[in-house]
């Protein structure tokens, strides 16, 4: 069976990348909105008897969605034996419990979505919260592949005496992952949350940091109150400027911007969502999957 890919708007970059590596069939697609907004597809391509492998990376989601949906379905119905979506960021993922009473646990609606038009789903780094695999919520096969070596090996050849920190002890498991790859010691944020934009952050024993690069990582920087107030932080205490690394770079608003301002040494983030700051390339990680 051959494969075709297809990129959705956005993803062009990323699925090229991939394309360099594993030379499948580039599928060409038209997509357009009508004057009342609705949406306009068309399949420019024969992907009968063949896999459609479509890359769509869901930060921004709500605007994704719909020509993502049409365009697996479409292919189905012109004669595609299979759709495999490969989103490097997976979104929906952080309401996966009622907090709340009257509350929709929307990571379960989403997943049986998604699950009822591709057959195959490749991500990187989900936001597991309280779930332990993607296939507790997703009915279709499920690929999860891990970025913490390629983080790893980026903080080996690019940052001297390197202590890698992270956010909360939620996430200690994965920073003690991406540290003992690294070759480096690590430690993990005192975190209270108060709200989507108001964090306060400790550091249990800010000495430790002495003679160090201090390397925040996180697998989703949003608002980036974490890092930011961090970064502020082992400035203040010890004075020193740190590199701050993620898995996906959402960067909601000016957050950016207020972590640069923060006094960060640099930001480096994975290519799942196209943004200035990729500085780790998955795409090879990806196209071995789909060979896979």
């Amino acid at each position: 069976m051959k494969d075709i890919l297809f990129s959705l708007h956005g993803n062009e970059l990323l699925a090229n990348e991939i394309n360099k590596i594993i030379t499948v069939e580039t599928g060409l697609i038209s997509i357009r909105q009508f004057p009342d907004k609705e949406t306009y597809i068309r399949i420019d391509s024969d992907v009968k008897g063949k896999r459609v492998i479509i890359v769509c990376t869901l930060n921004n989601p709500d605007e994704k969605l719909l020509p993502l949906f049409f365009l697996a379905k479409t292919a189905k119905d012109i004669g595609a034996t299979s759709v495999c979506l490969i989103a490097p960021y997976l979104s929906y993922m952080r309401q996966d419990t009622r907090f709340k009473a009257g509350e929709g646990i929307t990571s379960v609606y989403f997943a049986s979505w998604i699950s009822s038009f591709v057959d195959e789903l490749i991500t990187i780094d989900p936001h597991l919260h309280r779930r332990n695999s993607l296939s507790e919520i997703y009915s279709v096969p499920t690929k999860v592949i891990q970025a913490a070596p390629y983080i790893s090996k980026w903080i080996k050849e690019n940052v001297t005496n390197p202590i890698i920190i992270g956010p909360d002890s939620e996430s200690e498991q994965w920073v003690a992952e991406v540290a003992t790859k690294a070759g480096a010691p690590h430690l993990v944020l005192n975190k209270v949350r108060h709200g989507d934009r108001h964090v306060e952050v400790s550091l249990p024993d800010i000495n430790k940091l002495k003679n160090y690069t201090p390397v925040l990582v996180d697998d989703i920087v949003s608002t980036a109150r974490t890092m930011i107030e961090a970064v502020k932080h082992i400035h203040a205490q010890a004075g020193i400027a740190s590199v701050c690394i993620c898995t996906h770079a959402i960067f909601a608003d000016t957050a950016y911007n207020e972590l640069l301002n923060a006094g960060v040494d640099k930001i480096v983030s994975c290519n799942t969502i196209f943004h200035s700051s990729n500085g780790i390339n998955l795409a090879e990680t990806i196209a071995k999957e789909i060979k896979n």
